[in-house]
């Protein structure tokens, strides 16, 4: 089938405008005779739950917590971006979406990119009315700070745990409506199939994770919203619980998969410490705006480091190399995340890197405490010269903006970040790609929406820091309430989808016969022993450097492993109840057949853009070397049986705002 992107005509800056204008409504007294299920209630699922109950839609909210206020989105902490322009220093509409395009590598979608951009000014106020506790300058007005590949302030945050606050927001907005009758919120429930009648989406089977049972439940339209599938890694940034059999789930039923090779390696992550690690913990990327990245100079002081022979305070600042400050001059420790990632890989390959494994850089602070106390001391007509108080006073002020965030770090390394630099290295985080969406957010099944992290349309090959929270925000609480109504507008007089129906059976008898394959499988190995086999895999062959023996090899090892999971994995207890290991088997099935998928996609892509970095494909300097010519476009795969048979579909990218050139950021 040929894609068609639903793109409206007309000038970019006017297209969401003219589209909200000619589109069809369903009028209010109507909406409550049409049934949507949501599932996930991060911050796309929350916001677009929440809305669309408030809108007079009978909503069926469905996560696998115990509560949706548990959500991976939580975890978020550097902030949220918004063209404001609240510093007056130059940002707009537009320069948010050519920094979002830039960012991106230019492999994403333009039309989608500027109404992201568009709406992003009223996500903070709608975040504001909620009692969002975001920060604020000495006047009073909210305050902003920097994030990697932009030239201006225009990040949002609340400490370090601005997802945490705006969920909250999103979960009381969600309460209100689960108390009034218009959300049924269905905990510990996980989706496990999209049933489809008639060619549309009309329900799903879910399986309540408390006593097993499995359920039928239909609506008039389907929104995924469950995130991204960076755990296809094992070792990731992500809750162990996130998972990508939503998204997956819908793609064996129709939904085009875009773009799975584009994935986020976040750098500045606490490196990893052994293989009993079951995740990775990451630390914001705001501290990139007063952390400065580096690395011993020589080889000697590294390996003195590396041994215990010295500290990191014994080096004078002749004897460190600021590398990104050195490679990048204009954005310095703000290059975006696969710039940073990639420059933190190199001098670690190189010898250079800190910790035992030799697979770390630091991150310090002493000159931000030092500038800050001074300007303290000066403030206060105090002693700028006493050191002592001008530690104690910058380390207040660091304090205040990134508390959180230390003690963290101090808790999981025992090593105070405030004397000592913190050590950090880049680790799989956020997955730009996802399921292939229009602008309507909808997939190529129609009436399965897909929204926030689980589709692939804002980012393209790198997404910039603090515009995930701006995009799930941005899809829940003001895109698809206007393009879903225009989709449900012909159902109006439709009445209840009936689930004693031949799809619904046929649906739940497929759900219910691998949930027992699994449980009567006499295997001899744990569902985790072939899920870290699967993440080594991932992580060396198809990781942060790519190459075509590598993914070659990657995809026939993938293949492999999982003929032999279904062969020899061993599920205990029962499907009629509780059972975690039953849970995770399900989701690594997914995630096995997702990463043959990812690396038959990176070996297609024989360019590197953004997150996607091919070796054979790179500059004379190490960037990334893209290819305008013949890979300006999403690749967007449809399901066919098993990976290695997927069909490619492109949907070409026009850029007609933009200018193409090489990324650059020195």
């Amino acid at each position: 089938m040929a894609l068609d992107s639903k793109i409206p005509e007309g000038p970019i800056s006017e297209k969401w405008t003219h589209y909200k204008d000619h589109i069809n409504l369903v009028n209010p007294a109507n909406k409550r005779n049409l049934d949507i299920i949501v599932v996930g209630t991060g911050l796309a699922g929350g916001s677009a739950a929440a809305t669309l109950a408030e809108l007079g839609y009978n909503v069926k909210a469905f996560c696998f917590q115990d509560s949706p206020r548990r959500a991976h989105s939580i975890a978020a902490q550097g902030g949220i971006n918004a063209a404001k322009n609240y510093q007056g220093d130059g940002d707009s509409t537009f320069r948010l979406f050519y920094d979002t395009v830039k960012g991106g590598d230019y492999r994403a979608r333009e039309a989608n990119v500027h109404r992201l951009a568009e709406v992003s000014a009223n996500i903070i106020d709608q975040c504001v009315a909620q009692g969002v506790p975001l920060a604020r300058e000495y006047g009073g007005l909210l305050d902003n700070r920097s994030f990697g590949g932009t030239l201006v302030s225009r990040t949002f945050y609340a400490k370090g745990q601005t997802g945490q606050q705006l969920l909250l927001g999103a979960y009381s907005a969600m309460n209100r409506q689960i108390g009034r009758g218009k959300i049924k919120m269905f905990n510990r429930h996980e989706m496990l199939d999209l049933v489809i009648v008639n060619g549309k989406a009309r329900g799903i089977i879910a399986r309540n994770l408390v006593t097993g049972e499995i359920e039928r439940h239909s609506a008039h339209a389907v929104v995924i919203g469950s995130g991204g599938y960076g755990n296809v890694f094992f070792l990731s940034t992500n809750a162990m619980g996130s998972n990508a059999t939503a998204a997956w789930k819908i793609h064996k039923k129709g939904a085009f998969f875009a773009n799975p090779c584009y994935t986020q390696i976040h750098p500045t992550c606490i490196p990893v410490s052994g293989d009993h690690q079951s995740k990775l913990t990451l630390m914001s990327e705001s501290l990139r705006n007063d952390g400065r990245i580096w690395v011993p100079k020589s080889l000697e002081d590294a390996k003195a480091i590396r041994e215990g022979k010295k500290k990191p305070t014994d080096l004078t600042e002749d004897q460190r190399d600021y590398y990104l400050e050195r490679r990048y001059p204009a954005f310095g420790n703000l290059v975006p995340r696969d710039i940073a990632s990639r420059a933190a890989k190199e001098r670690c390959d190189a010898g250079f890197g800190v910790n035992k494994t030799g697979e770390a850089v630091y991150l310090d602070f002493a000159s931000a405490i030092e500038r800050y106390g001074r300007d303290q001391a000066r403030i206060k007509h105090l002693d700028e010269n006493d050191a002592a108080l001008v530690k104690k006073l910058g380390t207040e002020v660091v304090a205040s903006k990134y508390g959180n965030l230390f003690q963290m770090y101090e808790k999981i390394v025992d090593e105070n970040p405030y004397v000592t630099p913190m050590m950090i290295y880049p680790a799989v985080h956020y997955t730009m790609g996802g399921t292939w969406v229009d602008y309507n957010l909808m997939t190529t099944i129609p009436g399965c929406f897909s929204i926030g992290e689980s589709n692939f349309s804002d980012h393209g090959a790198n997404r910039l820091g603090a515009s995930a929270l701006m995009q799930g925000l941005a899809d829940g609480y003001f895109v698809l309430p206007y393009t879903i109504g225009d989709y449900l507008a012909p159902d109006i007089k439709m009445g209840k989808i009936p689930t004693n129906t031949p799809e619904f059976e046929e649906a739940e008898k497929a759900v219910r016969d691998q949930l027992e394959k699994f449980i009567n499988n006499n295997g001899s190995h744990s569902v985790d022993h072939f899920h870290k086999k699967l993440g080594k895999i991932m992580w060396n062959k198809v990781g942060m450097a790519r190459n075509a023996k590598g993914l070659t090899e990657a995809i026939s090892e993938i293949a492999a492993l999982r003929e032999e999971f279904y062969k020899d994995v061993k599920v205990p207890g029962t499907i009629n109840g509780f059972n975690q290991e039953l849970e995770k088997a399900m989701r690594v099935a997914d995630f096995l057949e997702l990463g043959e998928l990812f690396a038959k996609d990176a070996l297609h892509r024989n360019e590197s853009c953004g997150g996607h970095f091919r070796e054979e494909y790179q500059t004379p300097d190490g960037e990334a070397q893209r290819d305008d010519e013949n890979f300006a476009y999403v690749a967007a795969w449809e399901y066919k049986g098993k990976p290695s048979d997927a069909v490619l579909h492109k949907e070409p990218l026009v850029f007609d705002n933009v200018k193409l050139v090489q990324r650059s950021y020195k």
